[in-house]
């Protein structure tokens, strides 16, 4: 099968190439997946689990990638739940191989079911910003009606759907960005924008939550915005100080099948549009990779249409 597979970290993006790999095996409770649509985090790269497998081994050639939406072609022993031909999407495991392939083998508890009306590209947006947004906002940060949330990123693919989130959840929502996000952003429901660039984030006063995505100056400046028993939230890097009276709150997004289900749902019925930059064929994944050009929202790589997927 067609792949996109990294060899040597040393490379980093210059190292992320086209490759004929083998074809996925379906381990127990294993489902393969024919991929349609996939995500990535540009980040991942830097991850030690692009480059080994649980046990610390070393698993190169590896496929990035950890965001899919297909149709599954193959069961593995023992799985149940998921049939031949269903339509899925859900978020792969970190030390197996990802989803910038034609296939991809994943665990059938990570995929949720696709409702036929939902696109495979939308559909890939949502599972590590889908999840991510949620978990911080009301697993981590536990975010209530009527408290303040600062979103960070806002414009990005999990800030525009924590915006999203908390605005339907409704809290008083400030997002933070570029010049050039101000309108996407509010146009999202956030209440105030904020440029990172020129604002000065002192002027939001206290607020309850801030989301973080983008960690360094711009996490270490927000820790005096948490009122007490507030949080920060974040998922750049453990931050270097809590809040006084608050708490300050580092964590790893994890699969949730419901909450997948959920997430969709709303997209199906139009509650929530996960905010898609732009659409890149398979052979164009190291420029999306470094984001040229540059976009709003998130990337997603087209691997196949559904007609492609018929006549493979």
């Amino acid at each position: 099968m067609k792949a996109i597979i990294v060899r040597d970290r040393d490379e980093g993006l210059s190292g992320l190439t086209a490759a004929d790999m083998p074809h996925p095996h379906a381990a127990e409770n294993d489902v393969i997946v024919r991929v349609h649509a996939a995500g990535f985090t540009p980040g991942e790269l830097d991850w030690p689990t692009t480059w080994a497998d649980r046990a610390g081994r070393d698993r190169t050639p590896s496929i990035p990638g950890h965001e899919v939406s297909g149709v599954v072609t193959e069961l593995g022993y023992g799985t149940t739940g998921l049939t031949v031909g269903q339509r899925v999407f859900g978020l792969t495991d970190w030390g197996r191989n990802g989803t910038l392939a034609e296939y991809v083998a994943v665990e059938a508890r990570n995929l949720a079911p696709l409702p036929a009306g939902v696109d495979h590209s939308v559909a890939a947006a949502l599972p590590i910003s889908g999840l991510t947004a949620w978990q911080g906002l009301f697993d981590h940060a536990r975010l209530t009606t009527g408290q303040t949330v600062l979103i960070h990123g806002a414009a990005g693919g999990v800030g525009s759907i924590a915006v999203q989130l908390a605005h339907e959840a409704g809290a008083h929502v400030i997002g933070t960005g570029r010049a050039d996000d101000r309108d996407i952003v509010l146009g999202l429901g956030a209440h105030v924008f904020l440029d990172l660039a020129t604002d000065d984030l002192a002027r939001v006063g206290l607020v309850d939550v801030v989301f973080d995505v983008i960690g360094g100056d711009v996490l270490d400046a927000s820790i005096a915005l948490v009122r007490p028993g507030g949080v920060l939230v974040t998922i750049a890097h453990p931050p270097t100080a809590q809040p006084t009276d608050g708490r300050a709150v580092f964590f790893v997004v994890e699969p949730d099948r419901v909450r997948l289900a959920d997430l969709v749902e709303r997209v199906r019925t139009g509650r929530l549009k996960p905010l898609i930059g732009a659409v890149r064929p398979l052979t164009e994944t190291a420029d999306a990779f470094a984001r040229r050009p540059r976009t709003s929202g998130k990337t997603i790589i087209q691997v196949a249409n559904e007609q492609e997927a018929l006549h493979p």
